[in-house]
């Protein structure tokens, strides 16, 4: 019951401010039609409901099984399974997200299909699938974030030499979209039963920066997708 009041009240201190200054424009400065002024309050009603039961299923469903399924993997000692099952959940979670198909859609619209919207979301969930892989491989072997880091922006920055300029921009939006509500808590649960089972409590800081991580595939995938269609 308290995790229901925490969720309600977090939700309404996200989305209050916003709904204020549209308010007050609207009798100051805007003065929207009053239907669409409307439609705004219900679209905030919607909203507000929506995103208390997807956190409440978050924080009920997603989390707990992500940490399950990474403390499972660690146990069955088989480093090839909890890499592929990495990459795997890492594609189909990203297929899922929200924001990934938003970002297609606008993009599908923008290039007038020149860049349709399944490849995009193809090499945005291949991008993610990879690079969590390479999270898990670095949480195993325990070697430092900085260099995956280092290495996979410098390789960033070299592609944006040979990528057509319309596709930087969207490599570093799929990027972003990749830190939507659902991948996050997802990967990083996952990291963390992966990092918990193999060095124990000490180690549970370990899934943090495979969000990072995971966003270096996108902007990748993408930059190679602007070299092979342009």
């Amino acid at each position: 019951m308290d995790n229901i009041k925490e969720t309600v009240l977090e939700v309404i201190y996200s989305i209050l401010p916003i709904t204020i200054v549209i308010t007050v424009l609207q009798f100051t400065i805007i003065g929207l039609p009053i239907e669409t002024f409307i439609q705004f309050l219900i679209g905030v009603l919607m909203v507000g409901v929506g995103l208390i039961l997807f956190l409440l299923g978050v924080n009920v469903g997603l989390l707990p099984v992500g940490e399950m399924i990474g403390s499972a993997l660690s146990k069955t000692n088989k480093l090839w399974l909890i890499i592929f099952f990495g990459f795997l959940l890492g594609i189909v979670v990203t297929v899922a997200e929200p924001d990934v198909r938003v970002l297609s859609t606008q993009v599908d619209q923008v290039s007038g299909g020149a860049i349709p919207k399944s490849i995009l979301i193809l090499a945005v969930a291949l991008g993610v699938g990879t690079f969590v892989a390479l999270a898990m491989i670095r949480i195993i072997f325990n070697f430092s974030i900085v260099y995956i880091l280092a290495i996979g922006y410098g390789i960033i920055f070299l592609l944006a030499a040979f990528t057509p300029a319309s596709y930087v921009p969207i490599s570093f939006d799929s990027g972003g979209v990749t830190t939507g509500p659902l991948t996050v808590p997802f990967i990083l649960a996952l990291g963390l039963g992966v990092a918990t089972v193999l060095r124990g409590k000490s180690a549970s800081s370990d899934s943090f920066g495979l969000v990072a991580l995971a966003s270096i595939g996108p902007i990748l995938s993408v930059l190679i997708l602007g070299v092979i269609y342009g």
